[in-house]
Formats: C-alpha cells, sequence, structure tokens
C-alpha cells in the first residue's frame, strides 16, 4: 500500500475559482485562526478560468469593498446592451426599454477577464494567510469510519501510459480537514461522486447544461465600441434548439465572441463548434472580425439547471459552493456573482458553526437563492421552441418568478434523438473564411500543455458500445459535441473502427460527461498542472 504524506487543515477548498477564493478570503476575514488551503488543477490560478465574463458587482464590493481603486486587471464599464433575434441574412433588434426590463440589461456592471481576476483574488486570499496550492488536482474524496468527508487525496504525478509508477513517480497527499468545500466549477469531478453517493439530488430535477465557447480578438483600430454588450438568438441554430452569442466590447480595441449551445438539444448530427463558428460568418457579426486576429479560445460548459435542480448542498463533512451546486443565473448569463455570494455565506456559516451542517437552510434563505427563483422557468421554457421560449422569458421577467408553476429540467443525455428518429434541418450554414479553420486549430488557442504518458484520464466504460451501437443509433455523437477532437473513430487495422481519445486536446469543459447518451464516459482530473492555458479569458 502506497505511503502517502498527510496534511491538516480545518478547511480545505478545492477549486481557486471566485466561489472557491471568495470562501477562503471571507473565511480569514472572520476568522484568521483556521488554517485555509486552497487547491487548483490548473498550473495557476485563472489557467482554467473561463466566462463571459459580465460582473455584477455587488458580491465583490461586499467582500472586497476597495477592489475597484486596486483590482488592475481589466474591468471596463458596461454600457449599451444590445439584444437581437438573427435570421440568416439579417437581425430583428429587441427595442432597448424591454432589454431593461429583462435580466439583459448591464447597467453598473463590468465586462472583466475571470482569467485576471482569480489570480488578484488568490494574492488577497494569500495576504489573508490562505495557502494556494495550484498544479494540485484533487482526485478523490476522503472519508472517516462514520462515512463523513474528511478530505481529499491530491491525484499521483509520474504515472505512466498505464497507470504503474514511472521513475518520476510521486504519490499524492492526503489533505486532512473537518470541512471540504467543494468549489470545483460546473460538473466538478468530486462533486459529482459526492452527490450520488449523499443522494444530494433527491428531490431535485436533474442538472442541465450549456456549452459554452469564448475567444478573444484584437481588431483593426476603430471597429471596438469599449462596454458595448450584445447578445443574439436564432440563427444559426434552428427554432427548436436552445442557444446564443455573446460579443462583448473591451479596451485596446479587443472584443470577447462566445456562443452558448444548450446541451439538451436532440439532433444527434448538431456541431456545436461549427454553429459557433457560423455565428461568426453572419453578416452582421463577420465585418467586425474581419482582418483581426484570434489570441485566445476556449470552452467550458455551464450549469443552467438552476432553482428546480439545486442538490442539497451539505453533507457530512463537506459542502457545495457556485457552479459546482448550479448557482448560475442562466437568464442574466451570469455566475461570477453568484458564486462570490455563495463562497462568502458558506465562509461566514463555517466561521459561525465550524460545521457543514444547516448551510443548505442558510443558502435556500439567502438573496441568491432568491435570484435564482425569480429566473427558475426561463430556461426550461425553451423546450417547446425558440418563440414560446422567447414569449414564456418576457413573461418571467415582467412577474420576476412570482408565476405559479415550476417548470421541469430533464437530463441532457436523455435528449438526444436517434439518427431514424430525426431529420436534421438545413440551417442555412455557409462556407467558412474566418479563423480558426477546425477545432485543432482553436486548440492551439487554449495553450494546452499534457504529458501525452500519463494515464487517458477520460474513462470510457465500455468501448464496445461505441463501435457497435452508438455508431447505428446516434452517429458516434462524441465526435460532433467535443468542442476539441478528444474523441475519433478511426481504422482499427482490422476492417473496423475504434474509438480512439486524443487526451492531451481535452480543455475539460465536461461536455462527454453530460451529454453522452450512454452516459459510459467519466471524466476525470488528469495530473496536476495539465489542461488548457487560458490567457485573460
Amino acid at each position: 500500500m502506497t505511503e502517502r504524506e498527510v496534511m491538516e487543515y480545518d478547511v480545505v477548498i478545492v477549486g481557486a475559482g471566485p466561489a472557491g477564493l471568495a470562501c477562503a478570503i471571507r473565511l480569514k476575514q472572520l476568522a484568521p485562526e483556521r488554517n485555509v488551503c486552497v487547491l487548483e488543477k490548473a498550473s495557476s490560478v485563472g489557467a482554467h478560468s473561463l466566462s463571459g465574463a459580465v460582473l455584477e458587482p455587488g458580491p465583490l464590493d461586499a467582500l472586497l469593498p476597495s477592489w475597484r481603486t486596486e483590482y488592475p486587471g481589466m474591468k471596463v464599464p458596461a454600457g449599451e446592451d444590445v439584444v437581437r433575434l438573427m435570421t440568416r441574412t439579417g437581425s430583428i433588434r429587441v427595442p432597448g426599454w424591454a432589454v431593461r426590463l429583462t435580466p439583459l440589461y448591464n447597467h453598473g456592471n463590468f465586462i472583466v477577464s475571470l482569467g485576471q481576476l482569480t489570480p488578484w483574488l488568490a494574492q488577497q486570499a494569500e495576504a489573508l494567510g490562505v495557502d494556494v496550492f495550484a498544479g494540485f488536482a484533487a482526485a478523490e474524496a476522503l472519508f472517516d469510519a462514520a462515512g463523513a468527508v474528511k478530505g481529499v487525496r491530491i491525484g499521483d504525478m509520474g504515472l505512466t501510459r498505464d497507470g504503474t509508477p514511472g521513475p518520476n513517480y510521486t504519490p499524492g497527499v492526503e489533505i486532512h480537514a473537518p470541512t471540504t468545500v467543494l468549489a470545483e466549477g460546473c460538473r466538478g469531478s468530486i462533486s459529482k461522486q459526492l452527490i450520488e453517493r449523499f443522494g444530494l439530488g433527491a428531490g431535485a430535477d436533474p442538472q442541465t447544461f450549456g456549452l459554452g465557447y469564448k475567444e478573444l480578438w484584437q481588431l483593426p483600430p476603430g471597429r471596438v465600441q469599449p462596454g458595448r454588450i450584445e447578445h443574439t438568438f436564432g440563427w444559426p441554430l434552428d427554432a427548436q434548439t436552445y442557444g446564443g452569442s455573446f460579443l462583448y466590447h473591451l479596451d485596446d480595441d479587443r472584443v470577447y465572441v462566445g456562443y452558448v449551445v444548450g446541451l439538451n438539444y436532440r439532433d444527434p448530427r448538431l456541431k456545436p463548434f461549427e454553429a459557433f463558428q457560423q455565428f461568426k460568418h453572419h453578416p452582421e457579426v463577420k465585418p467586425l472580425l474581419e482582418g483581426g486576429e484570434i489570441l485566445a479560445a476556449g470552452a467550458r460548459a455551464i450549469a443552467a439547471g438552476g432553482y428546480q435542480s439545486l442538490p442539497k448542498l451539505e453533507m457530512p463533512g463537506a459542502l457545495l459552493i457556485g457552479d459546482a451546486g448550479g448557482t448560475l443565473n442562466v437568464f442574466k448569463i451570469k455566475g461570477i456573482h453568484q458564486a462570490i455570494r455563495s463562497g462568502a455565506l458558506a465562509a461566514e456559516h463555517l466561521a459561525e458553526t465550524g460545521t457543514s451542517t444547516g448551510y443548505d437552510a442558510r443558502w435556500r434563505a439567502s438573496v441568491g437563492h432568491r435570484e435564482l427563483h425569480q429566473v427558475r422557468n426561463f430556461k426550461p421554457g425553451f423546450k417547446r421552441g425558440l418563440y414560446l421560449g422567447m414569449l414564456n422569458a418576457g413573461l418571467e421577467a415582467l412577474l420576476k418568478g412570482r408565476t405559479p408553476w415550476t417548470l421541469e429540467n430533464t437530463a441532457d443525455w436523455s435528449a438526444l434523438a436517434r439518427l431514424d428518429e430525426y431529420a436534421s434541418p438545413d440551417r442555412g450554414w455557409t462556407t467558412r473564411t474566418l479563423p480558426p479553420r477546425d477545432r485543432a486549430a482553436s486548440v492551439f488557442f487554449a495553450g494546452n500543455v499534457h504529458d501525452e504518458s500519463q494515464p487517458v484520464h477520460l474513462k470510457v466504460h465500455d468501448t464496445s458500445i461505441c463501435v457497435e451501437r452508438c455508431t447505428q443509433e446516434y452517429g458516434n455523437p462524441c465526435e460532433n459535441f467535443c468542442p476539441a477532437g478528444v474523441y475519433e473513430m478511426v481504422d482499427d487495422g482490422a476492417g473496423g473502427r475504434r474509438l480512439q481519445i486524443n487526451a492531451a486536446n481535452c480543455v475539460h469543459c465536461k461536455a462527454c460527461d453530460i451529454k453522452d447518451p450512454y452516459e459510459i464516459i467519466t471524466w476525470t482530473p488528469p495530473e496536476g498542472g495539465s489542461g488548457p492555458n487560458y490567457q485573460n479569458l
């Protein structure tokens, strides 16, 4: 049996995103004597951080009142809001007065880079005495004799392809703590296991997700209007598929351009990456980008289930915060403020009680949960198509959640239709000329670093299903929905096909763990420090 070093803390936080760092900062503000550490699987804090990202500043103002003057990163004040319904050749603009009545109104907000904000938050945490360990991926939860969570084990380093120790093998340490805070973000690997182990999803709807793409572009001078925030829906998706775009105008002639596709789509042939690239070629978008260059790109799943999909957020010895629990406001298309809010609330609870018990009730009595209640019917309202979804969204915005019903969410993996059950529509997609040329080229802009000699971290539990059933029933949709070309059906050299997993391409979006129609793919963390190295996303 491998002997492992053990480190003891009062609280161990898994994930150095806005939720985890807000929790660490607030806890040290309230109880400076507490011993707190934060674990981050990326090579550096912020390297895996990906968000739109428009920040609603209230929770950060409360956590760090001087951040507006002390934070050196990008913070472009929100300016004009533009919302449009896209057709193949044009668009219909939603009147400004109507946008101001919805959660999409951004007056008082800031466009930021989460990849810049999280390293700064980590510095604030370290200044308060928090130990922040980047490059250390938590691989599994640890349990005491009574079955309560007692900490986590860091993943081993230096394993060879077959999982045996190599010449540079280092066993992962165990970190023990009375309370473990899971702030892994959307579809966290340990969070997923513990939600199932403790039955935290009982009584809640299944979580539902979107797959978000984002690129940072440098444009020729004069095109950017700093602070302009644009959202669109409609083309290049059909009316039965949920999704939409964002264009955030930054400083220094830069722009964020992105697209989100709901992972509850039915079409087994749909390629979300291609939908994003097609959006960039719309006649009203392409002139903005043409002649520019991509500086960085990435992809990430988004927890969109909200109020009715929220699991219980506490268990013996541990609790869930931020997107690990699903606190994102999908109507606002914002999760940073909710993550900070939930992390700070968890810290206040731990400072007062010293235990995870009672945090779930505390969150459900909070302003953050009330915010989720107000928008609970937005996303499931699109299950019957774009236009009914728009009508429902308008009603929900006017009534602010006071409708007497709560619509249900269903699991994304179960939504996919079989090839013989679905006729893919003509979406009017055009020939592309803007970069990147394909998914492999896009991965280049993610800055991936991955030692190919380590074990494959994407576990497919029965690859015969991929060859024998999935090819016939669904056409191997993993080749379509993965944003990085990780999954590939190739010639096996004997007249058949086999699944090839290009693990080094993985950008940790978790779409495969979510959308696989057979639920046989499990995403696990690779060796610490592996994966994307996002720059200013």
